[in-house]
């Protein structure tokens, strides 16, 4: 039985956590620094959707890593598993390492696949994955001057990491030339805009296909469907994610193989062939084109909320899949899946993806994660100083079900939500709800 630790805050996290503690190898999960969800009691005889192996949470910072390590020694950490970007970016892993502590998740040479889309962009270029037609700049007046070549619709991106937001697809002119500005004469995104990309605006619509990988073998998971935009039919700001739903109807087979065979495995090869292996999880985001999918991004971990819904569909022992990669034998693995459809809806609290109010009293949470194959995942939440559960953050609950189809899933989570509140609460309702109905 072993000891693992999680590193992040957020509903990935959690997942993660459950997910581990599903595992009959595991005795504990501790969460760094977690949230008011990522503690729970063991319960040796657990079945179905709940854990076995209990929980808790860690009050040390995702970017402290001599903590972290300190932390990993003490308790006897069996395997440390990396959620968010920024500390892969940052280089954790290979702090990790030199400290002699297995750790899942790529190297920071590795991580520049997120951490830097202009080094992704002339990576794809290199290795022939195919993307949108682009150009990097660092001078405002060079960028400026190539939007006059090349009108709208772009879409302009930060090169740097900034939170999922720094992507701005601009659909005339005058929105090309303001995102321009935003990020490089008013520094919205700080140092993350220091490099901007100007892409060609491609239609379609969007998959994001993650797959395990140990440096040489690529094991691709479900295909899942996020949905960025704030409000329903797609319309608003980008936040973090507002939902998925995993598989989509319109992805099959057939197309999973010519994206495992046209992107998956020759970015891991790529990186193999750079001296760069590529350990983790690799997350391509896709956009389902007329000439083919083509790379939208690619994300050095899993994604959230995607990972929200991915993981209720695992069969295998997630602990074994991270050892097999760690070991260089991912190949040696059965990764299995179950049949049917997962889906997460977010609870977002009042004026998320802009400021928001905290400490918002939250209630229903044990009525809402009694219903059937409904898993609570906690993003943005904490106790206060008398216990009760509140809201900490923007996204502030991931409501996650499964059922044999989409439909009944999808069923299963609007249910489970009618018995949550807090104030200002507010999520879509149109999640699942595929490109092609949308079009329509």
């Amino acid at each position: 039985m072993h000891n693992v630790l999680v590193i992040g805050s957020g509903g990935r996290e959690h997942a993660l956590a459950w997910a581990l503690a599903r595992s009959p190898r595991v005795k504990h999960v501790y969460v760094a620094p977690g949230n008011a969800g990522t503690d729970w009691p063991a319960n040796p005889a657990a079945s179905g959707l709940t854990p076995r192996a209990s929980a808790s949470r860690v009050p040390i910072a995702p970017d402290d890593f001599d903590a972290l390590i300190a932390f990993a020694r003490e308790h006897d950490i069996y395997i440390t598993v990396v959620g968010p970007e920024a500390p892969l970016a940052a280089g954790i892993v290979d702090i990790f390492q030199q400290a002699g502590i297995p750790v899942f998740g790529p190297t920071k040479k590795a991580a520049r696949i997120e951490a830097s889309k202009a080094f992704a962009k002339a990576f794809m270029e290199q290795t022939g994955i195919p993307t949108a037609a682009h150009a990097a700049f660092t001078d405002y007046e060079a960028a400026r001057a190539y939007l006059q070549q090349h009108p709208a619709p772009v879409v302009v991106k930060a090169s740097g990491l900034a939170a999922g937001k720094g992507v701005i697809v601009c659909e005339t002119q005058e929105e090309a030339e303001a995102a321009l500005r935003m990020i490089m004469v008013d520094r919205a995104f700080g140092a993350a805009g220091d490099v901007v990309v100007i892409e060609e605006f491609l239609q379609g619509p969007e998959v994001s296909v993650l797959a395990f990988s140990d440096g040489r073998t690529v094991k691709r998971m479900p295909p899942a469907r996020d949905h960025k935009r704030i409000f329903e039919g797609d319309r608003g700001p980008n936040t973090g994610g507002m939902g998925a739903f995993a598989p989509p109807p319109d992805v099959d087979e057939a197309l999973l193989e010519a994206v495992e065979a046209m992107i998956l495995r020759p970015a891991i090869q790529g990186m193999l062939e750079r001296g760069t292996p590529y350990v983790g999880v690799l997350y391509a985001g896709l956009m389902l084109t007329q000439d083919g999918p083509k790379v939208l991004e690619f994300n050095c971990r899993f994604g959230d909320p995607e990972t929200q819904a991915i993981l209720l569909l695992l069969e295998s022992d997630l602990l074994d899949i991270f050892e097999a990669c760690l070991a260089g034998r991912l190949d040696e693995v059965d990764v299995r899946w179950r049949d049917g459809a997962a889906a997460t809806i977010v609870l977002a609290s009042p004026g998320y993806p802009g400021s928001y109010p905290k400490g918002l009293p939250i209630e229903g949470v044990e009525r809402a994660a009694a219903h059937e194959n409904v898993v609570l995942f906690h993003a943005g939440t904490a106790r206060d100083e008398n216990g009760q559960l509140v809201t900490a953050g923007g996204r502030v609950l991931n409501v996650s079900a499964y059922d044999t189809d989409l439909d009944r899933a999808l069923q299963r989570a609007y249910a489970a939500i009618q018995d949550l509140h807090f104030e200002g609460m507010h999520y879509r309702r149109d999640i699942g709800k595929t490109h092609v109905e949308r079009t329509e």
